[in-house]
């Protein structure tokens, strides 16, 4: 495995903005994640041995930031708000209708790998909920019928 040669000319802008190599850890990380649609056990070493840090230092970062992918994800990653603003205006219907509509639970991929289902804490939308956001982007206000019509959107 290794990063292709646009993600080592981004790598090596990146080290021009840090004082030590190690502390690029993050950005890292990201574009692994981006290279690769995962942060595999074979990224991290190779993360790792980027920035001469273990592999084990690299492992306990990844596993704390939810944002971070340890496992393949769909092609659209759905990430449904939880909390208090967006609960209180229906996050939970939004929650049960993609549930079901897709077939598939929390943290689980459609088998056509096209979807996965993830619930996060806020993202910073709580004025327009319920919101999820479609890997980067955000869609607010939904309904299920709203959300009925995305989905077919993205097939």
């Amino acid at each position: 495995m290794k990063f292709s040669d646009q993600a080592e000319k981004r790598i090596e802008e990146i080290f021009t903005r840090y004082p030590t190599r190690r502390a690029a850890l993050l950005p890292l990380l990201w574009i692994a994640q981006e290279e690769f649609g995962w942060v595999s056990p074979e990224a991290m070493e190779l993360v790792a041995e980027k920035l001469d840090l273990s592999p084990a230092h690299v492992y306990g970062v990844v596993t704390f930031y939810t944002m971070l992918h340890r496992t393949p994800i769909g092609r659209y990653h759905l990430q449904v708000c939880r909390t208090l603003p967006c609960a209180l205006m229906g996050c939970e219907k939004i929650w049960t209708h993609l549930k079901k509509r897709l077939e598939i639970q929390e943290g689980e991929t459609t088998q056509d790998g096209k979807f996965t289902l993830s619930s996060v804490e806020c993202i910073a939308s709580c004025g327009t909920g319920p919101v999820v956001m479609v890997n980067d982007r955000y869609h607010e206000g939904l309904t299920p019928e709203k959300l009925d019509r995305l989905l077919e959107a993205l097939k």
